[in-house]
């Protein structure tokens, strides 16, 4: 049938989009290596593939998460440091099954290549989708990871039945801090990369459409773990956004500046200490 009837049902893909279940063969005289799934997966299949790609072989990473570590590390570095390749990333409000059924949407490509930019645009431009280059990449990056912790926020939200105001109050303070950490981490960080599909659009439709704001709405109204919440509405995919709020937690501890980051510090200790949803204002209005 040509369909991904697990997460895509309904579609039917492009006659150039062929499926090859075994991760080494997929790879090999592969000139650009696609990266597309859960950030806690990446280092096993960089170890299965490394001895089989291709030289000069380039990646270009679509992962919204952070590496588990003591000190903060990108999926795009770890790559890198795995394999030997360069790589580039793709964020943006891309929401799969409204891209799949080509509705316009936009996306920005992280590069700091300028040639591989152009390349990157050839590949993935369309008449529905159309993609920016920034030489920021850093930035474009920590923009996907970081969006969907605010995400979670707003779900407690929705799940505590809150209106639009409040809604709107979160994205605005969750993109502060995304800005103020994102300069942290990285003294490049342009602020006009967040004005791009991969920071203000991307944080208004997952915070409105994407599956960490459903499952924390899901946590609010009906009191179970996230984990089971996971297993029983995503059908296999991965929340990001927990994952990533407890990674940046532990860097904003180690530096001492968590009360710097109310939103961010709040999502964790809802999500692993066991603190109620409300006192998510609680600290946001202190």
């Amino acid at each position: 049938t040509h369909e991904n009837v697990k997460y895509l049902p309904g579609i039917t893909l492009p006659t150039n989009v062929r499926a090859v279940p075994d991760v080494v063969e997929s790879v090999v005289d592969s000139d650009i290596l696609v990266w597309v799934l859960p950030h806690q997966f990446v280092k096993r299949i960089c170890t299965q593939i490394k001895s089989s790609i291709k030289p000069g072989a380039v990646s270009l990473s679509c992962i919204k998460g952070l590496q588990d570590s003591s000190e903060l590390a990108l999926i795009s570095s770890l790559i890198k440091q795995e394999l030997g390749t360069e790589c580039s990333v793709l964020m943006g409000a891309n929401i799969a099954n409204e891209v799949a059924k080509e509705e316009f949407s936009e996306a920005t490509i992280g590069c700091n290549d300028a040639g591989m930019c152009g390349i990157y645009q050839n590949l993935f431009n369309t008449s529905y989708f159309k993609t920016t280059p920034v030489q920021d990449s850093v930035t474009v990056e920590l923009c996907g990871a970081l969006k969907n912790i605010v995400a979670v926020a707003a779900g407690f939200v929705d799940g505590m039945g809150m209106g639009g105001n409040t809604k709107a109050a979160i994205i605005r303070l969750g993109m502060k801090e995304m800005i103020s950490f994102s300069k942290m981490f990285c003294s490049t960080s342009q602020e006009a990369t967040f004005f791009e599909s991969c920071g203000v659009a991307d944080l208004i439709t997952t915070c409105y459409g994407g599956r960490n704001r459903k499952v924390s709405e899901a946590f609010v109204r009906t009191g179970k773990p996230l984990d089971v919440l996971e297993a029983e509405m995503l059908g296999g995919q991965k929340l990001q956004g927990p994952m990533t709020a407890k990674e940046v937690y532990n860097v904003l501890e180690k530096r001492g500046i968590t009360k710097s980051y109310p939103l961010f510090r709040s999502v964790y200790e809802i999500c692993y200490e066991g603190q109620p949803p409300q006192s998510l204002f609680d600290n946001l209005g202190s």
